[in-house]
């Protein structure tokens, strides 16, 4: 006996207990045999052979002899057994297969006409609407298939409530009408009665997931695929975690879909690429490079290799991948792109403006949509911040000034960006001059004033600066300005009105995130006044939140070598920091002064000259080399950097110079001098 068909029967409850004898092959149920067996014994001979039938047409070519009698059988024991709804499924399959759709619609239809409530006449019509509705993302659904499908398997449940099949199908349609609340109305009451029903929970999740509750969408697509793991429900729980943001769980439930298909490269793809969001790099960039090992002509691999490797600090092994990317896709832009991201990772700032041109001219927006205009103006902005931290001032605000020309949505962030580009220049008479003519187009524009309080303050004109982002106060971002009130009176050495700003920004700060920007401002706050500890301890309150802080674990590393304490962990903690950001001017220095105090005079050299190369206009940088330059016995190339120390302080603003005790780098470079000519050179 077919294992099969008895299990399906025995999901509905029909299989009488005990044995039963199945007559032989081919005979009728006559009316004595009825007699002799149950009605659902009977029901489940005639289905029985009915399949037998239909598999019989089935291998012989859809032979019509077969597949008359297995209709036939079929529609008998749906008689014997009207409960079986899943006889009617077989059977409208069986109509649809053998092309008998207008007959199979005409019989039920007449049936209805006597009996609106016969359930097998439903079913047959039902399951015959829902298989001609089509496919709403391939060719378009038929809506008027679609109305009639529900509206009988609606009926079928209102008759029959315990139809767990009406309701799964119902849940099905209403989702494909867009109707939530009756689709979830639909899967709910199937779990009523049967909690653990996979259909009706992976139906339920999907629902969900529509109507934005990502979090129980998971829920209960982790309890499917506990009980029936399966491709699809693996992938839909992957995507419910990603959308949740939960990378590391949407990885670890992709793995397994992996496993179940090993051969599937998208899927791998799609698995390495979650991998990369969730940070696992290592990881990500193995299940890459076992793809290229069977597809090596795959571009995009190749290109998601290189930016791997570039993220891990392999820049050279990122450059192989990259051209690999680049020989198969010469023309494809983000390859093109890629490459200004590699040069950049080598500090190689010349080369990566040139890479960033080369994709910018080929980026036209003659004619162009909108959007490619967009996406051009995207690409200026990148060029713009490439020219700024390549000190290249002019060619920064010009390009942010096309940025705003291209993108309208983006004028007033790009207005911003000159302004910044000039105030970095320090050109503080044209960034104010950019503030002002900006405020003309953009009246009351927040990001314009609070940079244009910046220059106003490099300027010496820090009154005016703080009367005008006070006068921003109104209720609705009172944090964000708080803090921006506390830089300003840091540039202007105004400690207690700077304390004063945290602590309003602290009472309104509603995260452990926000506080941590608070806690770091403070902890300067406090060096700058020379209160060490307390500094220390609010550095340290940044690090337990956040060990990777690059900021704070900067600050406190240098605060450590400047005062000559703590000086293993001061280069520990500034490596880190410098592991996160490669290029960063400022940590460089950090490194240096802290291999300067560690006595490691060659490594403070290389890591100051890499400073200057990124800063090159910052006295206390070229003050440190010329310190280290002493330690060294090189005299004329201390008094070069301390003169390029007090060169640079002279062209810095107001504000700057406060911080700076010039006096005792003239010192030092007048004792220099004075050495040197004793010295005969």
């Amino acid at each position: 006996m077919d294992r099969k068909l008895i299990g399906r029967w025995l999901g509905t409850g029909v299989l009488a207990a005990g044995t039963m004898v199945v007559p032989a092959f081919g005979q009728a149920a006559d009316s004595s045999k009825k007699n002799a067996l149950s009605d659902k014994s009977a029901a489940y001979f005639n289905y029985a052979m009915g399949h037998l039938y239909a598999d019989l047409g089935a291998t012989y070519n859809n032979r019509a002899e077969y597949l008359n009698k297995a209709i036939e059988y079929y529609k008998q024991a749906m008689k014997d057994d009207p409960a079986a709804g899943f006889l009617g499924e077989e059977l409208s399959d069986l109509y649809i297969q053998t092309g008998r759709l207008r007959e199979a619609v005409q019989e039920a239809e007449a049936v209805l006409k006597t009996n609106p409530n016969d359930l097998s006449a439903r079913r047959i019509l039902g399951r015959i609407s829902a298989r001609l509705i089509g496919d709403p993302q391939q060719r378009g659904m038929n809506q008027k298939m679609l109305e009639q499908a529900t509206e009988h398997y609606k009926r079928i449940a209102e008759i029959e409530p315990s139809d767990n099949d009406a309701w799964l199908m119902l849940g099905r349609l209403y989702k494909m009408s867009q109707n939530s609340v009756e689709s979830k109305k639909a899967y709910e009451q199937v779990l009523k009665s049967d909690p653990e029903n996979i259909d009706a929970l992976s139906g339920l999740a999907m629902v969900m997931a529509d109507v934005g509750d990502t979090a129980k969408a998971a829920e209960l697509l982790k309890k499917v695929t506990e009980k029936s793991p399966n491709l699809r429900t693996l992938t839909q729980l992957a995507a419910a975690y990603e959308q949740m943001r939960e990378f590391k769980l949407a990885a670890q439930t992709l793995k397994r879909a992996v496993e179940m298909q090993p051969e599937n490269n998208e899927l791998r793809r799609e698995y390495a690429n979650i991998l990369t969001q969730a940070e696992e790099y290592n990881d990500a960039l193995a299940a890459y490079e076992e793809i290229v090992k069977e597809e090596p002509k795959d571009g995009a691999s190749w290109l998601r290799i290189s930016q791997l490797q570039a993220q891990l600090g392999h820049v050279d092994k990122a450059w192989e991948a990259h051209k690999k990317a680049a020989e198969l896709e010469p023309a494809n832009l983000e390859v093109r792109y890629n490459a200004v991201g590699l040069y950049e990772a080598q500090d190689k700032l010349p080369e990566a403006i040139a890479a960033m041109k080369e994709v910018l001219n080929d980026s036209s927006t003659r004619g162009a949509s909108a959007e490619a205009k967009k996406n051009r103006a995207r690409l200026m902005e990148r060029l713009g911040l490439l020219y700024r931290n390549n000190a290249q001032y002019s060619e920064a605000a010009d390009s942010f000034k096309e940025v705003g020309e291209l993108d309208k949505d983006a004028a007033t962030r790009a207005a911003a960006q000159v302004i910044e580009s000039w105030r970095q220049g320090k050109d503080y008479q044209k960034s104010v001059s950019a503030a002002d003519e900006a405020l003309k187009k953009f009246p009351g524009d927040r990001m314009i004033r609070l940079v244009r309080a910046s220059s106003l303050v490099e300027m010496g004109r820090g009154k005016e600066a703080i009367d005008d982002v006070k006068s921003m106060l109104d209720g609705k971002n009172d944090r964000e300005t708080h803090l921006q009130l506390a830089q300003l009176h840091d540039r202007m050495k105004n400690y207690p009105e700077m304390g004063k700003s945290l602590d309003a920004a602290e009472k309104l700060a509603k995260t452990d995130e926000e506080r941590e920007g608070v806690w770091f401002s403070r902890g300067s706050m406090l060096e700058r006044q020379k209160k060490f500890d307390e500094a220390e301890k609010e550095f340290r309150r940044v690090l337990e939140r956040n060990p990777n802080n690059a900021a704070a674990l900067n600050y406190l590393g240098y605060m450590f070598a400047d005062r000559n304490v703590k000086l293993a962990e001061a280069e520990k903690m500034i490596r880190k920091a410098l592991e996160q950001e490669p290029g960063n001017g400022a940590y460089l220095d950090s490194l240096g002064w802290a291999q300067y105090r560690l006595g490691k005079y060659a490594e403070a050299e290389a890591s100051l000259k890499q400073a200057t190369e990124k800063v090159p206009r910052d006295s206390t940088i070229q003050d440190h080399l010329g310190d280290v330059y002493l330690k060294m016995g090189r005299l004329k190339d201390a008094i070069t950097a301390w003169e390029k120390s007090l060169q640079a302080w002279q062209q810095a603003s107001a504000a700057e110079r406060e911080g700076l005790d010039m006096a005792k780098v003239q010192k030092k470079l007048e004792g220099a001098k004075t050495r040197l000519a004793k010295e005969g050179r």
